[in-house]
């Protein structure tokens, strides 16, 4: 885990949280095995059940040209950090009874299967509450718990609203246009993060198990926040902006700096813009009456942007984000990844495999842990890595018996 020379030496609050607790992810793609990385970092024990059929997640495949050949891709990299990959066969009766094994050992079982692939598999919560009557089951579904209708991100985004709120502007017109991580996964994700924590204290309380369900479409609504509300409060239909906000302006809308550097604006307050005026040299746009309310310079938008545009264009970015952050103007730089990692560079943020940052945590929450402290999560493990040693440690299986389990097919030991 990359560590930072200016780290405090407290310890988070969440070290070792969940020290204790296993969690089985039957969970592949993003949203759901997030949420196992999430217990990971925070110290459980979380056992990653994959398909023989498929080598595993289909993430591993999902390879940028210029990957190198490994069965652990960048996209693989995002949510699989501090797990152990076991390789499971459920499609034969030795396979679903194995999982059930599992399950009798499992606090929390993670799992993105469809409806009628739950049933199949004997992994639906009225199978698995008779397996362990207080075992709380987190699912990931598309659209509702009775759909077998799968869910795609970017299917998700596009009949949520987001393609159309997000669209770009073109010389025919705007057009549609997603966003570019898959972030109705990692809303969901969230989501189901928080369902499964009011489950265990729920549980800790009570003595009972439970399923909670997130739907991705469910959780991109819920996402839509004042967009939505811009509906069903204003009755405004919200319409493309791009990178603009329908509410207030400026803001994030993209201006460029005379030396070629795009920058965007954060003007939530009057006073902020009469700030904003006073170092563009232009006091006098603070009275005009298309721009002295918010809402006027939401009304008279392109105009202002013109007129931002005009003034902005002629002062270098690092003297005017400089300016922007002594009188307290919300202003930022339009950066590349490359730039966003080296400025997060060292930071408690990204996780190192083999003294390499090639990961992002699930937790962002201050305080970081401390150096000395902090629980060391493993890399993203290889297909089928830690199949035997899972089924020695969890099941006290002997060696012999897991030998004959390989020779039939039921399991994969890589």
């Amino acid at each position: 885990m990359s560590r930072s020379a200016t780290s405090p030496q407290t310890p988070s609050w969440t070290d070792g949280l969940c020290e204790g607790l296993t969690v089985l992810e039957l969970a592949s793609v993003l949203a759901g095995p997030s949420v196992g990385q999430f217990f990971a970092e925070l110290g459980a024990r979380v056992i990653k059940v994959e398909n023989p059929s498929t080598q595993g997640d289909v993430t591993r495949t999902w390879k940028t040209a210029t990957e190198p050949d490994s069965d652990r891709s960048a996209y693989f990299h995002a949510c699989n950090w501090g797990k152990e990959s076991v390789a499971i066969d459920l499609r034969s009766n030795a396979g679903i009874r194995l999982l059930h094994e599992l399950v009798a050992a499992s606090d929390i079982v993670i799992s993105n299967y469809l409806p009628r692939a739950a049933k199949k598999f004997e992994a639906d919560f009225d199978q698995l509450k008779k397996v362990k009557s207080d075992i709380i089951l987190g699912t990931i579904v598309g659209y509702a718990p009775d759909s077998d209708r799968p869910g795609y991100d970017a299917i998700i985004q596009a009949e949520a609203g987001y393609y159309h709120i997000n669209a770009s502007p073109t010389s025919e017109g705007w057009k549609p246009a997603k966003m570019p991580v898959a972030l109705m996964d990692v809303l969901a994700g969230h989501q189901l993060k928080q369902a499964l924590l009011m489950a265990l204290l729920r549980r800790e309380r009570t003595g009972q198990g439970a399923e909670v369900v997130v739907s991705l479409y469910e959780a991109a609504v819920s996402g839509l926040v004042n967009q939505a509300t811009n509906w069903l409060v204003g009755g405004k239909v919200p319409a493309p902006l791009g990178s603009a906000h329908p509410n207030i302006a400026p803001y994030g809308s993209v201006y460029t700096t005379l030396d070629a550097h795009p920058i965007i604006l954060g003007v939530g307050t009057d006073k902020q813009f009469v700030s904003l005026c006073d170092i563009l040299g232009k006091p006098e746009w603070a009275d005009d009456p298309q721009f002295k309310t918010n809402q006027l310079r939401v009304i008279n938008r392109t105009a202002l942007n013109d007129c931002l545009q005009s003034a902005i264009g002629s002062v270098r970015r690092e003297i005017m984000l400089s300016a922007c952050e002594e009188k307290g103007i919300p202003a930022g730089a339009v950066r590349q990844m490359d730039e966003v990692i080296g400025k997060t560079a060292g930071h408690l943020l990204l996780l190192d495999d083999a003294n390499k940052a090639s990961g992002v945590r699930e937790t962002a929450i201050w305080p970081p842990a401390a150096p000395q402290e902090s629980l060391s999560l493993s890399a993203p493990p290889s297909y089928a890595a830690n199949t035997s040693q899972v089924l020695r440690e969890v099941l006290s299986m002997d060696q012999k018996h897991i030998d004959s389990l390989i020779a039939e097919g039921t399991i994969v030991q890589s």
